[in-house]
Formats: structure tokens, C-alpha cells, sequence
């Protein structure tokens, strides 16, 4: 339903402004992880799934900011810059058939960085555009749109009906260069239109929807706020839902509309979006549920951002504020409890993991295993119906394993990283059929939520995220020691 229903509301809109569609698509294209975990049944590429329905008429265009390059800004779900990440989308688009037309660095101002990183694009054999700052921006309606604002900008020669412009992440200028396409377009005698891409929040639930706040939630850096639309409200009647930056720009590119066109062809906000997600929800319950649980994670990840030194401490509050709205507490996390409790037990640090039949699964510190490395073992022998008492890897296994971490590789801490135990399980795996079976078991663990009592290290952190389990962690460090990288 969302494939079909998205893409002809796209469709209807390219036809709206005569056949060319500039479309800015907020959040990600690909790997929309927030919305998968938050809308169930909703995968994380299932936005490009729907975008190949429109890809005989569709072309991508990939922005970046010149000081994002400059800073090495980094994208903090996967862990690389947003220059990388310009190549590792470009790969994505290409291996699905959709053309990159070219990458627009905007904000460029001579950025040493920016400079370097477009002679590497240009020697891969990929086109470069430069748009730049404009004095008074947004506010100052007639130096943008003229020929010393957007006629500035380097023109991006553009073939097809639809025109996806994406970026690495926020901040980048999508909005500024699809305008800037239009003001030029138009200058050149063909009429194209903009329109917005944003998932969330999503304009036709409530307010204080459970998937609204859990957007809120993870934006709460970029203090982004939940709004109802008063120009959508004062234009229709009818109640829909926004965010405070696209409300408070909207007089402003109203007047930009203005300019460019002689008449703002939008009446709202809301207008400006051709999202569907809200029309596709099917069992209100089961979204309600999972964006509840997201809350609650982001509420976690907020406690350990701040606990490293990464945000700032009042930001807590926004999220205290969020879990009240929406009614939640810790406790609403069923492995929080379990995870507590055995840590309670063992005196040690613990982790507990909620498989998707509702079982809870424990695991805790020994001498051979980290916790959360004996919780997967434990998990893994329950989907797989072993007995909890068989040992899966001998300790034969893993005494030569400690021994190469601490006296050849300078490792302090002897216990087996979650990796090392899915390594040493796939090797005993040859012999055993437990294991084999035990190793198979992996993929069901995807979209399940775990608890650790202690902050994880980076290697767990990571085996984690890639086999799509939902880890949260309480904001405290297993050691005293100031560095824990």
C-alpha cells in the first residue's frame, strides 16, 4: 500500500507543476532505521523501494555543506563522515539503477577541505556544483532570489521529471538548492516545481502520537519541536501536524514563491509534503507500542551522550518531558527490569534480551564471557531449543583465545567481545550441530531489545547494531578509568 499510494501522490505532483519536480527528501533516502524501528512492517530501505517505482523518470542529486566537509562531520548511526557517506550513497543509488547527476557542495567558500574533496569527486569521474552563501539568507527575499543570490549558484543540468535532492544528513541546504533549481529553471524558460519528502513527523496522526513524539525524541539536539500547522489550520480548517522550523520558514519562502513565481503555489507547510507513511498504518496498536519502546531508547542513548561528555546535561530534560507526554517510564522497557535484577543478583554487570516470542534472556558477568556476550549465547541457545546447561563453545575454545588477547594482542580484559564468541561459536560449528544450529538462530534476533546495566564497549556496540538488535544501556561505566574508547 505505501509503495503504491507514495508513489502516485509523487507522480501527482510532478504533473501539478507541468512535468519537472524538484522533491527534497528529509532524513534518509536509504538504511531509515528510526522509521523501521517506529512504523512496523516499514523497512529500512522500503523508501527506496518506492522510489524505484519512479525510476525511469526519477534522477538523484547529493548535497553537502562545505563546513560540514571541513569539520568531518560524522553520521552519528553509522559511524562515518558525511563526505563518505556521499560515496556510500552514490554506490547505493547506482547498484539500484538511479542515476546521480552530481553532488552540490553548498555554503562553499574556498573550505580547504571542500576544495580536496571535490578534486577526489571529480577524479572519480562525478560532476560538482558550488552553491554559496548569500548575505541576509533566509530573510532577505530580494538579494536570494536574483542573479547575485541563486543565479550565483552553479545550475545543475537535470534531465528528468523528478529530481530527488538528498544529503548525508540535516543542515545540508537540500531546500536551498532544489529553490535555487527552480528560480534558474524558470529563468530558462521551463517550469518546475518543489515539493517536500519528510517522513516524520507525520502530519495526519495526533500531536502527541507516540511515532510524532519518538521524531521529536531523536531530534531533540537539533531542538526540533512538534507544531500544530497554523497556516494549514487557518487555510482548511483542519488539524495537521509539522515542525517548528518548516512553520517558522514558511512566510518566508511563501515570499520566495512569490518571487519566483509570481504566486506561492502552497497554502501551508503541510502543503509542501507528499508524505503517505500516516494513510499506511494498518494497526494503530502495534505502532503505538514500538514508537513507545523508541522513546524510551532515545531517552537511554541521551543518558550516555551526556554521561561521555557528548550533549550537553539540560538536555535531559527534553527527554524526561517527551517519556512524561507520552506517558512512559523505564520501567515501560521490560528488559531494563530483568537486566537490573540480575545484576542485582550477580553483583556484577548484566544484559537482558526480549526475544520476539516475549521471552526475556539473561546474561551475566563470568570469566570467560562479558555479560552481554553470555546474554547472546543464552539467546541463541533458546531460539535454537538447547539446553541451558550444554556449553556451546568449550572453555578449551576459549582459553587459547584469552591467551592470544592478553599476552600478544595487550588487551586487560580477558573475556570474550561478542564477535569473538560468533567467531569461536562458527568454528565449533564444524563439529558440533548444536552450535550450527545455535549460529543459525541469528537473524531472529533482528528487532529485538536489549538492556545492558553498564555502558558497552565499541565492539559490542557495533556487533549489536549489525545484527539489528535495539540496545539500550544505563549511563555507567564498567571501570573507573577516565578513557574508555
Amino acid at each position: 500500500m505505501y509503495l503504491r499510494l507514495q508513489s502516485e501522490k509523487i507522480r501527482e505532483r510532478i504533473s501539478a507543476f507541468g512535468g519537472k519536480l524538484y522533491l527534497e527528501f528529509g532524513g534518509k533516502l536509504y538504511d531509515d532505521n528510526h522509521a523501521s524501528r517506529v512504523l512496523p512492517g516499514f523497512e529500512p530501505d522500503s523508501k527506496m523501494k518506492m522510489l524505484l517505482q519512479l525510476r525511469d523518470q526519477a534522477e538523484v542529486v547529493i548535497v553537502i555543506n562545505s563546513g560540514d566537509i571541513e569539520k568531518s562531520k560524522k553520521r552519528s548511526d553509522i559511524g562515518i563522515t558525511y563526505d563518505a557517506d556521499v560515496l556510500r550513497l552514490t554506490d547505493v543509488f547506482r547498484h539500484f539503477g538511479l542515476k546521480v547527476t552530481g553532488v552540490v557542495m553548498t555554503c562553499f567558500e574556498g573550505q580547504p577541505a571542500a576544495l580536496s574533496f571535490q578534486k577526489k569527486l571529480e577524479d572519480l569521474g562525478m560532476k560538482v556544483y558550488r552553491h554559496y552563501p548569500i548575505p541576509g539568507y533566509p530573510s532577505n527575499v530580494e538579494l536570494i532570489v536574483s542573479d547575485q543570490g541563486y543565479g550565483k549558484n552553479d545550475f545543475i543540468e537535470t534531465e528528468k521529471p523528478l529530481v530527488v535532492v538528498t544529503a548525508p544528513g540535516p543542515g545540508s541546504g537540500k531546500m536551498a538548492v532544489c529553490l535555487s533549481q527552480v528560480y534558474n529553471e524558470i529563468k530558462r524558460g521551463v517550469h518546475a516545481g518543489y515539493a517536500k519528502f519528510e517522513t516524520f513527523p507525520i502530519w495526519n496522526l495526533p500531536l502527541r502520537h507516540p511515532v510524532n513524539i519518538a521524531y521529536e525524541a531523536a531530534t531533540t539536539d537539533l531542538a526540533d519541536v512538534n507544531m500544530i500547522d497554523p497556516f494549514h489550520l487557518e487555510a482548511y480548517g483542519a488539524t495537521t501536524v509539522n515542525y517548528n522550523r518548516d512553520i517558522e520558514i514558511f512566510p518566508v519562502l511563501s515570499a520566495i514563491f512569490e518571487k519566483i513565481y509570481g504566486s506561492c503555489p502552497y497554502k501551508s507547510p503541510t502543503d509542501m509534503g507528499v508524505n503517505m507513511a500516516g494513510f499506511c498504518i494498518t494497526d494503530d496498536e502495534a505502532v503505538r507500542k514500538a514508537a513507545s519502546q523508541e522513546i524510551i531508547r532515545r531517552y537511554y542513548a541521551a543518558r550516555c551522550a551526556i554521561r561521555a561528555g557528548e550533549l550537553p546535561a539540560d538536555l535531559i530534560v527534553k527527554h524526561e518531558l517527551q517519556m512524561k507526554q507520552a506517558g512512559l517510564s523505564p520501567a515501560d522497557r521490560p528488559v531494563v527490569g530483568a537486566a537490573m535484577a540480575k545484576a542485582a543478583e550477580t553483583g556484577a554487570p548484566a544484559t537482558a534480551i526480549e526475544l520476539s516470542d516475549g521471552r526475556i534472556i539473561t546474561g551475566k558477568t563470568s570469566k570467560l564471557l562479558g555479560a552481554t556476550s553470555a546474554m547472546l549465547i543464552n539467546a541463541l541457545k533458546a531460539l535454537a531449543g538447547i539446553d541451558d546447561s550444554l556449553h556451546l563453545i568449550s572453555p578449551n575454545v576459549i582459553t587459547p583465545i584469552q591467551h592470544l588477547k592478553v599476552e600478544h594482542l595487550g588487551n586487560h580484559n580477558p573475556r570474550l567481545h561478542t564477535d569473538e564468541v560468533l567467531i569461536a561459536l562458527s568454528v565449533c560449528a564444524v563439529s558440533s550441530p548444536e552450535a550450527e544450529r545455535a549460529i543459525d538462530q541469528l537473524d531472529k534476533l533482528r528487532g529485538c531489545d536489549a538492556h545492558s546495566t553498564v555502558i558497552l564497549s565499541q565492539v559490542d556496540e557495533n556487533l549489536l547494531k549489525k545484527i539489528g538488535v535495539n540496545i539500550t544501556t544505563e549511563p555507567v561505566y564498567q571501570t573507573k578509568k577516565l578513557y574508555h574508547k
